[in-house]
């Protein structure tokens, strides 16, 4: 590590500093991390700052990030509002935030900011003049979407109405977003089941679209210990129209929770029968059940029933799910050599996943080897395949070997038709 670090690894240099500091050995810390800090590049002295902080050495921390977060950079004026407010100066945090809360990762801090100073209604006053600011998102008149700044003013008031014990506000204004999920989450949703009002979970949803409210509902029902109930949740959304494209990944992990893999496999199954229903991902989760429930040749016996409906046609997509179906059956030789027949087989996306299927049968060079092939793909799985064998010198020059990418065509308007797209 440490002679790593003295050769420009960033990451080295950090985790050096880092362990120095363990040691006691400060000032030495400091000192590998001084040459990035003379580029005045922002990580390394945030890295430096959480290092004093973690010594006690608070006011340097401070004294150090402050003129990073008044220069405007997004990033180190978040880090240094929570380093003030994690020392007590929540209103000087709160202060200098308060500027740019026009921005939706500035405003997520204000509001964190603002609990730890006692300063709620403050910051509440100040997102409803944001929501109150909206304002059409388009020239039409008739538009009825709205640009809100930030856009997450209303989650983020009904955050601080939940925290104050108003979760009748939260939940209506909640109510009043246009879009309800954000990373496979929905606040409303989480909000009810944390305040236990699973009836309303139970009536929203009835309504809402992507199944998070069902999810959570299940959830709940499966802590609890009503998994008879959470299965039916499931069941009873999927019956829904399209129902089950939103909860059958979901309602399958539940099952194979509980011992019920059989069943799992049958709900994958049914859906990716269904008119539409073999898409990648679908059968790529039937296919994994089937290999993890020991059921690989009935996983093969899917694929050829697809292939043939296809025309005798498969794609690498679907044939890459044959390779540890084939192994499980005691057939890698004979998947080796089809992978390598296959059309695409001589690409570096069949490289990997054929590597992948060599490493876990514990054949790791063979599986190093099928890479290297393609030396400007996949250098981080390589190395890690090398580690594994304890080549460890070997893995460390690959990593550090400059990567070449090719240009970037210009588009001609044309969209791909053949893979990687």
């Amino acid at each position: 590590m440490e002679f790593q670090a003295g050769r420009g690894e960033w990451f080295c240099a950090l985790e050096w500093a880092r362990l120095l500091g363990l040691r006691g050995r400060r000032e030495q810390a400091l000192e590998v991390l001084a040459p990035y800090i003379a580029t005045s590049w922002w990580p390394a002295d945030r890295a430096r700052a959480e290092l004093l902080e973690g010594w006690g050495r608070v006011e340097e921390a401070i004294a150090l990030s402050r003129p990073y977060a008044e220069a405007g950079d997004r990033l180190a004026l978040v880090f240094f509002a929570r380093l003030l407010a994690r020392h007590g100066r929540g209103g000087e945090a709160f202060m200098l935030l308060r500027a740019g809360i026009q921005n939706w990762f500035v405003a997520e801090c204000l509001v964190d900011v603002a609990e730890a100073a006692g300063m709620d209604e403050e910051a509440a006053t100040l997102l409803e003049a944001r929501v109150e600011g909206a304002v059409p998102a388009c020239d039409d008149p008739g538009c009825p979407n709205l640009r809100m700044e930030p856009s997450n003013a209303v989650g983020l008031l009904a955050t601080i109405r939940e925290r104050q014990g108003r979760i009748e506000e939260a939940i209506a204004l909640l109510h009043t977003r246009e879009s309800t999920s954000v990373n496979g989450r929905d606040q409303l949703v989480d909000l009810l089941a944390r305040q236990d009002r699973i009836t309303e979970l139970r009536a929203y949803a009835e309504s809402e679209f992507h199944g998070h409210a069902v999810q959570r509902l299940a959830e709940v029902l499966e802590e609890r210990g009503d998994v008879e109930g959470a299965i039916a949740a499931y069941r009873t959304f999927g019956a829904r129209p399209d129902g089950m494209w939103h909860v059958a990944v979901a309602l399958s992990e539940l099952l194979v929770r509980h011992g019920l893999g059989d069943e799992a496999i049958e709900v994958m199954r049914s859906l990716a029968e269904r008119p539409g229903g073999a898409e990648d991902w679908i059968v790529d989760t039937l296919c994994t059940l089937y290999a993890d429930h020991g059921r690989p040749r009935d996983g093969l016996a899917h694929l050829d029933a697809l292939k043939a409906r296809r025309g005798g046609e498969e794609d690498w997509e679907f044939f890459r799910m044959r390779l540890p179906l084939m192994a499980a059956c005691g057939l890698l030789d004979e998947a080796i050599e089809e992978a390598r027949s296959h059309p695409e087989g001589d690409t570096w996306y069949a490289a990997r996943a054929l590597s992948d299927v060599l490493a876990e049968a514990g054949r790791a060079e063979e599986a190093a080897a099928v890479l290297d092939r393609y030396p400007t793909f996949g250098s981080a799985r390589r190395a890690e395949l090398l580690i594994d064998l304890g080549r460890i010198e070997e893995a460390v020059r690959l990593l550090q070997q400059p990567i070449d990418e090719p240009p970037e065509p210009a588009w001609d308007g044309e969209y791909p038709t053949e893979p990687p797209f």
